[in-house]
């Protein structure tokens, strides 16, 4: 041991890692075959570790698919939003259609269309179980309406169409809007905070799985550095290791976000049908996927990456 001790750190490295760019390129297919190694010889820690992985990528995936998804509705709900002007019940169907004419000529309308009473009646005859009680009625006890479509923001119209003569009610409830924008927004910060959580406890998982690996290869890694291992060939197979245990996780997260789409499907179609079938849940696609994959390999290969450096600041031999 003395005379290994004795010799330069360039021959140490030379003998150890060999030299030229194919060293390099060896150095890491050893790292990855050592990973594997390791990998196999604890399955069920292994397992264990991918498994925590997966549930961190998880629910920020499964969040931020139904975050996604809520937010294209409610795009989708203020795009098709209308304003329904209902007229006094004076008001003729001459005077509505003079209205509409007049209001098709604003720049903000992007159409018009009129309802008469007895198409609401017939409307209100399909959509209400008391439809037989209707025959009570003396008369046609609904108002002319006209259904504005806004081309642009509907609110400045709404307040602007309310001052219309004639008007006498303008049904649009801007505050759902505004209400549903704050649920989103707080939505979206408590995903951003779940996901940062999240991944710290991912990462210290990973930095503890290493942490062992190195505590029960304390000689192994001294003689190692004895015989001209520098800290690089060290870490190298840590950090595939973080990074096969990030990829697996990544994977099991997709896995399960697919498998809680497949369980939601029946809900959801019954619930696109009292839409009209305007709904559909969309996953994550192929940026979504690249990026869960991308945080799982991030996350495994940090969390390796910190107990490995911390390990190497700590347990450097004497003579080094």
């Amino acid at each position: 041991m003395s005379a290994t001790r004795q010799r330069p750190a360039a021959e140490r490295r030379r003998i150890y890692a060999g030299s030229g760019t194919a060293a390099w390129g060896r150095g890491h297919a050893r790292a990855f075959a050592f990973a594997l190694a390791r990998w196999r010889a604890a399955p069920l820690a292994s397992a264990a570790t991918t498994a925590v992985l997966g549930l961190a990528l998880l629910l920020p995936l499964l969040f931020g698919l139904a975050l996604a998804n809520a937010t294209r509705l409610a795009g989708t709900l203020e795009a098709s939003r209308e304003i329904s002007l209902f007229l006094a019940m004076d008001r003729d169907g001459s005077d509505a259609e003079a209205l509409a004419l007049r209001l098709r000529a604003r720049p903000d309308v992007a159409a018009v269309a009129l309802r008469s009473p007895e198409q609401g009646l017939a409307e209100f005859r399909r959509m209400s179980d008391l439809a037989d009680s209707l025959d009570l009625l003396d008369g046609n006890p609904l108002p002319w309406v006209l259904v504005v479509t806004p081309d642009g923001e509907p609110a400045p119209l709404a307040r602007a169409l309310a001052a219309e003569p004639g008007i006498e009610t303008v049904q649009y409830d801007a505050a759902w809007r505004a209400r549903l924008d704050a649920w989103l927004d707080l939505a979206r910060r408590v995903l951003w905070l779940l996901a940062a959580l999240l991944a710290a406890g991912a990462l210290l998982v990973v930095g503890n799985t290493v942490r062992l690996d190195l505590g029960g290869r304390r000689e192994e890694i001294a003689l190692l550095q004895l015989l001209g291992a520098e800290d690089a060939d060290i870490r190298r197979p840590l950090l595939w290791l973080g990074l096969l245990h990030g990829l697996g996780g990544a994977v099991l997260a997709l896995a399960g976000a697919a498998l809680a789409a497949l369980l939601l499907a029946a809900p959801l179609a019954a619930l696109a049908a009292s839409y009209g079938g305007g709904l559909a849940l969309q996953g994550p696609g192929a940026g979504g996927i690249g990026a869960t994959l991308a945080a799982g390999a991030a996350l495994g290969w940090l969390g390796a990456r910190v107990a490995a450096g911390h390990y190497l600041r700590t347990s450097r031999p004497a003579d080094r």
